[in-house]
């Protein structure tokens, strides 16, 4: 593979297919491409070691140059004090025991563990391992029936459920200077999406945990921002793939081949 380098910037034009360390990834034939020789920025999403060889899992493990387990030693220090607070320890805690909870067999050796609870099992576990009794609940209108179904899954657990929808408030979308040709049904009213209001209400509640499920990409970023309490999410909205965005992922190859 061929290449030069100008102010930082590298292009490389591959005569045949080759594997670059450097980018952990492969340059089919013929194609030129162009990157920013910046090695340390963290980037795992890239690393091309096999789990069990990283370092980041095996003491003197491999890992590329910009591995943060290395560059980042001094701050991997720092954090761990953060995990020796009181409102962090017991919740870091029980989150690992939790992540050991949602496997069986592990008796058997890791290579035959098997997982043992869906995602909303392993919240109802993980609360009461908290010992948490007043949960909120932040819902998309579009899953009104599935929350009604989650509530109902809680409360028959005893657990004391707030929940509030993303219509909250019935604001209008022209509050956020939104025009007419904005909207999803053009020409009518519609309330906006209240995530702030959503949080708010749940933290006037003093929920101790939140849950959600559905909200809108960058709703859902607002309530994370205002909420009080610790959150965990049951599930995302994705319209097209009812509500499993890793479908996308998953057929990448086939039939979403041109978000590559």
């Amino acid at each position: 593979m061929e290449y030069r380098e100008n102010r930082g910037q590298t292009t490389f034009y591959a005569r045949k297919n080759v594997v670059c360390p450097r980018f952990f990834t492969v340059f089919k034939r013929g194609t030129y491409i162009k990157q920013i020789m910046n090695s340390d920025i963290t980037n795992c999403a890239r690393c091309s070691f096999q789990v069990a060889d990283r370092i980041c899992r095996t003491d003197g493990g491999k890992h590329p140059d910009n591995c943060p387990t290395l560059l980042k030693a001094e701050l991997a220090e720092e954090v761990l004090a953060e995990y020796q607070k009181t409102d962090n320890f017991e919740f870091a805690r029980q989150a690992s025991i939790q992540e050991k909870d949602g496997y069986s067999n592990r008796d058997q050796g890791y290579e035959k563990v098997r997982p043992a609870k869906p995602r909303i099992e392993e919240i109802i576990d993980f609360i009461a391992k908290m010992g948490y009794r007043k949960i909120g609940m932040a819902f998309c209108i579009g899953l009104r029936k599935e929350a009604g179904m989650v509530e109902k899954i809680f409360s028959s657990r005893g657990l004391e459920m707030v929940s509030a929808i993303c219509k909250i408030g019935r604001v209008p979308k022209e509050a956020l200077g939104l025009t007419d040709d904005e909207k999803i049904s053009v020409g009518t009213f519609e309330s906006m999406c209240n995530p702030i209001l959503q949080a708010e209400v749940l933290n006037r509640e003093k929920t101790e945990f939140n849950i959600l499920l559905g909200l809108c990409v960058g709703h859902d970023s607002l309530f994370f921002k205002y909420a009080e309490a610790p959150c965990s999410v049951l599930a995302v909205k994705d319209r097209v793939t009812g509500h499993n965005p890793l479908a996308a992922v998953y057929t990448l190859d086939s039939y979403y081949r041109a978000l590559k």
